[in-house]
């Protein structure tokens, strides 16, 4: 679907309250987080409703992720049915924080670098769906 209305981004600073482990590591749980939130505005656009989230069907993570990183998240409906909402998910680093470079310094990546993929089910009771769904 090419619509942008099934389409849904987030930008976010990974901080040091997000690192969950030794070393600045933020664990893979805040990753769900900002699908969730994808979700969510997916849901709202498509419904006029949060909706729920069912279930993943696949999660991937295939890089770290650390305090300082900009974390990119993007997420899609690929199906839509009487209540069910098929969706994907990926995050991208954008950013990376470079600590043994100072305190604060960072780069631009010339490439975004995927940290982690995801594949998931919500659902938007009929009786909550304000809007009418597309096909």
């Amino acid at each position: 679907m090419d619509n942008n209305e099934h389409k849904a981004l987030i930008r976010v600073r990974m901080s040091a309250a997000d690192a969950h482990y030794g070393g600045r590591l933020v664990d893979g749980a805040h990753l769900l987080s900002l699908f969730g939130d994808a979700a969510t505005e997916l849901l709202i656009r498509l419904d006029g409703d949060e909706g729920l989230f069912l279930r993943y069907d696949e999660v991937e993570f295939k890089a770290p992720v650390y305090a300082g990183d900009f974390i990119e998240a993007r997420g899609w409906i690929t199906k839509i049915g009487n209540t069910s909402r098929t969706m994907e998910f990926e995050a991208y680093k954008v950013i990376a924080a470079r600590p043994e470079a100072g305190d604060t310094a960072a780069e631009a990546l010339p490439e975004p670098v995927l940290v982690a993929r995801a594949k998931g089910v919500c659902v938007t009771p009929k009786e909550l769906q304000r809007k009418k769904a597309p096909g």
